[in-house]
């Protein structure tokens, strides 16, 4: 495993993003136009540039794209730090090598580093929204298939906070969940029966009597869903310090700091949002081939 991406993805991140890598390869086939166009021994550089401003993410997936596409896991080397915010015409990486193993890797690469710069810069808008406030931006579960670990990651490295990976790290009480059990209480009794240790339990309130009742289950947090500013003021005093509270449901950039100075006396802990992820514009990157310069 390469160096860099080791040291920013934990080993069941690369254990995803490498199957991700190979079923992109395997997607899409051996590159007949470059086979049959460039000499099999054929060197080339190449360069990574910004075609507007944005924050950069991805880079430490080169190494491993390279590497997965028979090529030195070496082949390249970053003119910009991860997260750095470049302007338009910045070259932010070079590679050398083979040129059809290079343009075999390039559209892979460009993929990953412009969907999750990308999320970056969403994600940098959001949480800009939320400076002075002292709320935290949070992530959802709202993530492409088989992209989590990448975009949460960009999440990460753009300013934002992930709520849980998957669904063992947290415990999430939904209305289907709660109507099941026939109440909050009843449903947090069922899980702490179930599971010991039992993870940490969140539930989705609607309204003041449900706060109520999850903050006398004592439970870890509470998240308050779809509640306009007026509601949040009457609903967030309701909970103790003790237990973290969440925003959550249709937030917007043009809502998301109304929410977060809703109750100044006591704020929400986080306000999550799923567009950084589901909805975030791919940034505008592009690779430029230089043949003989390798």
């Amino acid at each position: 495993m390469p160096a860099d991406t080791a040291a920013a993805f934990s080993p069941r991140a690369v254990a995803f993003i490498t199957e991700l890598i190979r079923m992109a390869l395997e997607e899409d086939g051996p590159d007949l136009t470059s086979l049959g166009i460039f000499p099999p021994q054929e060197q080339a550089s190449a360069y990574i540039v910004a075609k507007q401003r944005s924050i950069v993410i991805g880079l430490p997936l080169i190494s491993l794209v390279l590497s997965m596409t028979g090529m030195p896991a070496d082949a390249w080397k970053a003119e910009v730090r991860e997260g750095d915010v470049v302007e338009a015409g910045t070259v932010v990486a070079r590679l050398h090598g083979h040129t059809c193993q290079l343009l075999k890797a390039e559209r892979i690469i460009l993929n990953l580093i412009t969907h999750l710069s990308g999320v970056g810069n969403l994600t940098r808008e959001y949480a800009a929204e939320l400076e002075g406030t002292g709320v935290r931006l949070l992530d959802t579960r709202k993530t492409l298939p088989g992209h989590r670990h990448l975009e949460k990651y960009a999440v990460r490295v753009a300013g934002g906070c992930n709520h849980r990976m998957d669904l063992t790290e947290m415990l999430m009480l939904k209305d289907n969940h709660i109507d099941a059990a026939g109440s909050i209480t009843q449903a947090v009794e069922a899980l702490r029966r179930r599971y010991s240790p039992c993870p940490p339990i969140e539930v989705e309130c609607r309204d003041c009597a449900e706060v109520r009742e999850a903050v006398a289950c004592g439970v870890e947090r509470v998240m308050l869903d779809n509640i306009g500013v007026e509601g949040l003021a009457e609903a967030l005093p309701l909970i103790p310090r003790s237990i973290e509270a969440e925003i959550s449901g249709g937030v917007s950039l043009e809502s998301i700091r109304a929410l977060a100075l809703a109750c100044p006396e006591r704020p929400a802990d986080f306000i999550s949002v799923g567009r950084i992820t589901h909805s975030a514009p791919a940034a505008d990157f592009s690779m430029k081939m230089e043949r003989g310069r390798a």
